[in-house]
């Protein structure tokens, strides 16, 4: 399937292991299981580590020494690898049909007892083997479980293992159309990709003695697991991939910043000395230690990512060199937001644009803040008559002239403290407007609006020569 954040966390975890221990980082997709294959989504996956600034080294679409990366395209070695186990007795051919098999899982819950396989075709005969064979029977191969399974050390969860004989059948390992299971292709893959650690999802905990058996078997090596708890909602729920709020593409899509998603994923989990909004991925390679990781499951607070993205927007906009790509996306958003406005080209100069992301820095946690109603002002000068002006106070023009005045002397640096003291003291030296009504006339001079942020705001933000280009065409239409 297509990868949520669930997904995006177990590929970070890998990808900043390797970097810190200067390995590789591959991305194999597992598509054994042909009824549960999404069409595009192994290349949506790999778009989505693109995007998230943490692309495998090793993949179906870079290649690699040890390709190919997607298991459908490796059946053939699954095969050779199943006849060895077959002929080393540690396999066996099972005949069994899907309505037997169905029957064992229907009796089992009956009688309140977890399913399993029965192991009955592991005492096939060889000669009763070869019946069934030229009978032309379907048939899958089942691994042998043994007993006595050997402790391992996981390199979150410690010294574990599980006697899997003694709770489960024998597994499937090469099913009827010849495509292998989890457990066989995983360990087949491992071990000739010279996979040296597995970060893997703590669902897989207890399976990992089943493959151990396997590389017994074969007289392989494993490798090193390292078994992640799981990110859960914050209420202790398992993320659930139908809220479809937690696949990547939506966040891509709503604006969010991949650092934001990146943070917030390690910021609930652990593996690192201390909690800490805002890091960089070099700051989570360079601090990120696997003996750190507990073994609770990680609560991920959704509502808080917009926090993380403002934080990490705020950092792209300090940054002139990332400042000159968002410059541009801004750009496009108010083109495409105010197009049909007759948005004038000046307000979509580079240093316009440049001018407002700075002054609006930390106040906004996505870019299309920018081109929400509230800031509508900024891109499109409003079209206000000097008699709408007049309907509030017959001293437009002297109020014209006084903050023309003030935004000449004032084209330094304007903040919204001095400014509010300043509109106080203009307000002072008219005759008889009120506060409120020249902050009203103010805002309709500027925004044609009236409502909004407040109009030193506005004035901050819109700057001198804009404010007076404003008042001046509202003064003389």
């Amino acid at each position: 399937g297509f990868l949520h954040l669930g997904g995006l966390r177990t590929a970070l975890y890998n990808y900043i292991f390797a970097k810190k221990h200067q390995g590789t980082f591959i991305l194999r997709v597992e598509d054994t299981d042909q009824n549960r294959v999404v069409p595009g989504a192994a290349e949506g996956i790999e778009d989505m580590l693109d995007w998230a600034g943490i692309p495998p080294d090793e993949s179906p679409r870079r290649g690699g020494s040890f390709g190919p990366y997607q298991q459908s395209h490796r059946l053939d070695l699954y095969k050779s690898a199943s006849d060895v186990l077959l002929e080393r007795g540690a396999a066996y051919r099972c005949f069994c049909t899907p309505q037997r098999l169905e029957l064992l899982k229907k009796e089992a819950l009956r009688s309140q007892q977890t399913p399993r396989y029965d192991n009955r075709c592991r005492h096939l005969t060889p000669t009763e083997v070869s019946e069934k064979l030229s009978q032309g029977l379907d048939w899958v191969v089942r691994f042998r479980l043994e007993k006595g399974v050997e402790p391992f050390q996981d390199l979150v969860y410690g010294w574990s293992k599980h006697e899997v004989a003694d709770v489960e059948g024998d597994p499937v390992i090469l099913k009827g159309d010849g495509f292998p299971t989890y457990h066989l292709a995983n360990v087949v893959d491992d071990h000739y990709m010279s996979i040296s650690h597995v970060l893997r999802g703590t669902e897989w905990l207890t399976s990992t003695s089943k493959h151990l058996l396997l590389y017994k078997a074969f007289g392989w090596d494993p490798p090193q697991f390292a078994h992640l708890p799981l990110l859960l909602n914050k209420d202790g729920g398992k993320l659930s991939k139908r809220q479809g709020d937690i696949f990547l593409e939506r966040f891509a899509q709503d604006g969010y910043l991949p650092e934001a998603l990146l943070d917030i994923i390690t910021n609930c989990g652990s593996g690192f000395a201390e909690k800490q909004m805002g890091r960089t991925l070099e700051e989570l390679i360079s601090q990120f230690e696997i003996g750190r990781i507990t073994t609770h499951s990680a609560l991920l607070e959704l509502e808080k990512i917009p926090e993380f993205n403002r934080i990490h927007l705020t950092r792209h906009i300090e940054n002139e060199g990332l400042r000159q790509k968002l410059i541009r996306e801004v750009q496009l958003l108010v083109e495409r937001v105010y197009g049909d406005q007759q948005v004038d080209q000046e307000v979509l100069e580079k240093e316009y644009v440049e001018r407002v992301l700075l002054l609006r820095k930390g106040h906004i946690s996505f870019l299309k803040n920018l081109v929400s109603s509230d800031y509508s002002y900024l891109w499109v000068r409003p079209s206000v008559s000097r008699e709408q002006l007049q309907t509030i106070s017959a001293e437009v023009d002297e109020i014209g002239k006084l903050v023309l005045g003030l935004m000449t002397r004032q084209a330094a640096v304007l903040t919204v403290e001095e400014l509010n003291k300043d509109l106080r003291s203009l307000q002072k030296q008219t005759k008889e407007t009120k506060y409120s009504s020249m902050m009203k006339l103010l805002r309709l001079a500027l925004s044609g609006q009236q409502h909004g942020p407040s109009v030193a705001e506005m004035m901050v933000t819109l700057g001198p020569k804009e404010v007076c280009g404003r008042i001046r065409k509202a003064l003389s239409s």
